[in-house]
């Protein structure tokens, strides 16, 4: 059995925290700590070097924060370093966030040269007036320059993020900014609702947010204009012909290994000889991340009683079937284990069952979280 692995690489800084953002970022100082920072990350590696041995990196996806921030220098120093440790090929996916108001030709043709072949552009909307409801450092024209500059330094495989449902936004606002970042012809898109999360500023101070059939509007045509630019959903939020899937991404979604470096990164291995999945997270805040010595917060092994629950919640975000060996093979769990949950949720139409398989119907996309409580059960594994 052997169960993929991916790399995480966390970068924690951005120019400015955007009000609805409860990721793991924060406002830059006029002295980035970059090289600091890269050699922590360094360290970080060299730590779980043990739970990982043996094992090739699949995949490779830097976010954060605003990753882009960094030097090419920093970053080519970085990969070198990850590379004269664990082995993974040049043909792998390697992915980075950007800001489109961090975007330059020269600096991203470095990014390019020193192997990393997916971008992923936070653009959320092209209009001026929502992107400063949404405190994005970025206009309208620059995103558009954005994209055309990561072209032309080589990145013909990119997603872009745009976000609907936004504050004071109508129907034709959100079909717009589709139809511009189309006119791009992005590879892969994320097309996903604004949601209030809290310890944000958006939680303390709400905005007034479209109704949620006027949401629900959107998302539908939004989709229709998608489809028909070839752009397949596969994924709740995600699009894209496919043999473009995004395949980090996906390797979450199906419950394989992921390791996790950086300020707040957090990481999920499968110990086979010991027949246990393992989560572990990292110091959050970056100044007591660059002055650790040790850069583990915490780490559990998840009970067998929260290992079908857990594997849901990625793998019913899929848009195919999940095959039963695959659960077996991620959660070291028997099928078995989950029947009476699997009967239960196809009685109430929410999944159907092949002799190897289950899928998520369609009213089952409709009420996730009616059918991810099926499998909260504590009797999930009896």
């Amino acid at each position: 059995m052997t169960i993929p692995l991916s790399l995480y690489i966390h970068i924690p800084w951005c120019i400015k925290k955007c009000p609805y953002c409860d990721f793991n970022s924060h406002q830059a100082g006029s002295d980035l700590p970059e090289m600091q920072y890269i050699e922590c990350l360094i360290n970080d590696l060299e730590q779980e070097l043990p739970s990982i041995w043996g094992r090739n990196i699949q995949t490779i996806f830097i976010g954060g924060g605003t990753p882009s921030l960094f030097s090419p220098d920093a970053l080519d120093y970085l990969f070198q370093q990850i590379h004269a440790r664990i082995p993974y090929s040049p043909h792998i996916e390697i992915t980075m966030e950007a800001n489109p108001g961090t975007v330059e030709q020269h600096k991203f043709q470095e990014f390019r040269k020193m192997g990393i072949n997916r971008l992923s552009l936070g653009i959320q909307s092209f209009q001026d007036e929502k992107l400063q409801r949404l405190g994005r450092i970025h206009t309208g024209t620059e995103a558009h320059n954005a994209i055309n500059t990561a072209k032309e330094a080589g990145f013909d495989n990119f997603n872009l993020d745009i976000m609907f449902g936004l504050p004071g936004q109508s129907l034709e606002d959100a079909l717009h900014d589709v139809k511009n970042a189309l006119t791009h012809q992005p590879t892969h898109f994320s097309w996903y609702q604004l949601t209030i999360e809290p310890n944000t500023h958006y939680f303390q101070f709400p905005p007034k947010l479209p109704d949620d059939d006027y949401i629900w509007e959107m998302q539908e045509q939004g989709q229709a204009l998608l489809n028909a630019a070839g752009l397949h959903q596969y994924e709740i939020s995600a699009y894209s012909p496919d043999h473009l899937q995004c395949q980090h991404n996906r390797n979450y979604w199906l419950f394989g290994d992921y390791l996790g470096i950086g300020a707040g990164a957090h990481s999920k291995i499968t110990d086979s000889a010991l027949g246990v999945v393992k989560r572990k997270w990292k110091i959050k805040h970056p100044k007591q991340y660059l002055a650790a010595k040790e850069f583990t917060a915490g780490e559990k092994i998840v009970s067998s009683s929260e290992l079908p629950l857990d594997f849901m919640l990625n793998a019913l975000r899929l848009h195919e079937p999940i095959a039963c060996a695959l659960f077996e093979e991620r959660t070291l769990l028997a099928v078995d284990s989950i029947q009476q949950q699997l009967h239960a949720a196809e009685k109430l139409g929410l999944i159907t069952c092949g002799v190897d398989y289950f899928s998520t119907t369609s009213q089952g996309k409709l009420f996730l979280n009616d059918l991810l409580q099926i499998f909260s059960s504590p009797d999930a594994t009896k």
